[in-house]
């Protein structure tokens, strides 16, 4: 058994080494490498081999590699552009013009991607390139996509969120179905905080251009709906029963064939690189969750649940002063960590407590995934950041970190709500399930 002391220790040798560029599996695997000679001895490790086994051959995982995959095809298929040219006809009416097209964009490929580096960079790729011809504030420009491309994480299917069902034990659907009204809400106070803006200062964007004729607005409707379509039988697919995540995941795969075909884009070209950045990026991810899954073994013999549960005790703090604790803890966190290695790496250590003080898992988790989503544009470590200002590929970056701020204040406004009213997270799958 370990004391709380020992644990903190081992927590923060893991981020030291996050900290000077190890690999956050790497990080984590060695924090549980030591851990076990120092406490148990070399005879622990062999049980490497069981719980690699066991993480490995979870049916659930297969999820991951399966939504990477449906993202890559649809941005390879060019249906985005098209995706953006309609809504555009629509959103840009309003006091903030394309400023609401970027986080309509986002929100609708955040729904078929499940992340958000890939939705800032192709809907950064799409839209910058409108913005050159157009004279709108351009940090705002940045940070509406920086922003919006958040809501990837957020708004089902998440692979975020499948990860912290994975090492949770917590219901897929349950998580997905919590995502659906914060994401759709965030993405609605996106927009109000853009129209406030542009109202009280004009300037910020061009004045809205006349709309196309109803006739040709209407037709380009219809560019909206193979992203919809995705998602609709996705999602149909797992709250009716038809199919498990990982199912529904695979019959999503098949529709994105589908529309690549019918778009002209299915190519041996196409698919290959395809292939090869959903392997990359799905290696690196399970990578991580088999080091964070023998982490969490190694946590559960050394008692540390047990000794967090009893510090939490003795200080007599209640559910929503932890609550705080943690937003200010992932605040700073988020500072310096990239956001997978901040939810992987804290999971072992601040779960034993939630549950303890009888926070709903479900709600946590999307809490959890709000506090990444401003990971994601905080500086100095924010991946959006960068994504968009390498998409941009000129100017500062000082120009991205100021159009961020407005939406920094909306999703601590939206952390603030789901605190306030946790049914906002908790009414879908309550009703649901």
């Amino acid at each position: 058994m370990i004391d709380v002391t020992g644990a903190a220790i081992g927590f923060a040798i893991m981020l030291g080494l996050m900290f000077i560029g190890l690999h956050v599996g790497i990080a984590m695997l060695a924090t549980g490498v030591l851990g076990a000679l120092v406490y148990f001895g070399p005879p622990v490790l062999l049980s490497f081999g069981t719980n690699l086994w066991s993480v490995m051959n979870d049916f659930l995982l297969t999820t991951i590699p399966l939504f990477v995959l449906l993202g890559e095809l649809l941005l390879r298929a060019g249906i985005t552009r098209n995706m953006y040219d309609s809504l555009s006809d629509w959103l840009s009416r309003l006091p903030g013009g394309l400023l609401h097209t970027n986080i309509g964009a986002c929100a609708m490929f955040s729904a078929v991607s499940g992340s958000s580096v890939a939705t800032a960079a192709t809907i950064g790729t799409v839209a910058l390139d409108e913005f050159k011809r157009r004279a709108y504030h351009e940090p705002l420009v940045l940070g509406t996509i920086a922003a919006g491309a958040t809501l990837g994480i957020l708004i089902p299917p998440s692979v975020n969120l499948i990860i912290y069902g994975a090492l949770t034990n917590t219901s897929i659907g349950q998580l997905f179905a919590a995502g659906i009204i914060p994401g759709l809400m965030l993405t609605v106070l996106f927009m109000v905080i853009i129209a406030l803006a542009v109202i009280l200062r004009p300037a910020l964007a061009e004045p809205a251009l006349p709309p196309a004729p109803r006739a040709e607005r209407l037709r380009r409707l219809r560019h909206l709906l193979p992203p919809l379509a995705i998602f609709v039988v996705v999602m149909a697919a797992i709250y009716g029963g038809w199919a498990t995540p990982t199912e529904a995941a695979a019959i999503g795969v098949v529709m994105a064939f589908g529309l690549a075909w019918g778009n002209g884009a299915l190519s041996f070209r196409m698919l290959h690189s395809a292939f090869i950045a959903t392997i990359k990026t799905s290696a690196m991810l399970l990578f991580i969750i088999t080091a964070a899954f023998f982490l969490n073994f190694i946590v559960g013999l050394l008692g540390v649940p047990q000794a967090m549960s009893r510090v939490i005790t003795d200080l007599g703090l209640t559910a929503t002063e932890m609550i705080l604790i943690l937003v200010l803890f992932y605040l700073v966190m988020g500072c310096f960590l990239e956001t997978l290695s901040m939810m992987v790496g804290t999971i072992p250590v601040v779960m034993p407590v939630i549950l303890h003080l009888g926070i709903d898992p479900v709600w946590f988790g999307i809490f959890l995934v709000i506090m990444m989503e401003l990971a994601l544009i905080t500086p100095p470590v924010g991946m959006n950041l960068y994504v968009v200002q390498g998409v941009r590929g000129r100017g500062q970056l000082a120009d991205v970190y100021r159009g961020i701020l407005p939406f920094v204040a909306t999703m601590l406004l939206m952390v603030s709500l789901i605190i306030i009213w946790p049914e906002i997270v908790m009414v879908v799958p309550e009703a649901l399930y």
